[in-house]
């Protein structure tokens, strides 16, 4: 896949299932969340750098942080305090 194609819409929900799934077995295997999600978040980077030049993955990353920054990925009935030392 080059920098300038998507993944089909069916692929896109294929491999979102699959990870749901991955993510319910871990959990389940009585891992924390955070190692799931840090193990999760380390096997994208990987394949994202091999698939993409380092530019765009800095910018998938700077979009995720200015996602992250406007609360965007937090639950509504997140009290913003999970993660917080």
């Amino acid at each position: 896949m080059t920098q300038r194609q998507s993944p089909p819409e069916q692929e896109l929900s294929h491999a979102g299932v699959v990870v749901d799934k991955a993510i319910e077995y871990m959990i389940s295997q009585d891992l924390s969340e955070v190692a799931v999600a840090s193990a999760l978040l380390g096997g994208a980077m990987g394949l994202l750098t091999r698939a993409l030049p380092d530019k765009v993955v800095i910018q998938i990353l700077q979009n995720a942080i200015k996602s992250i920054e406007a609360g965007e990925l937090r639950a509504p009935s997140d009290t913003g305090q999970s993660g917080q030392a």
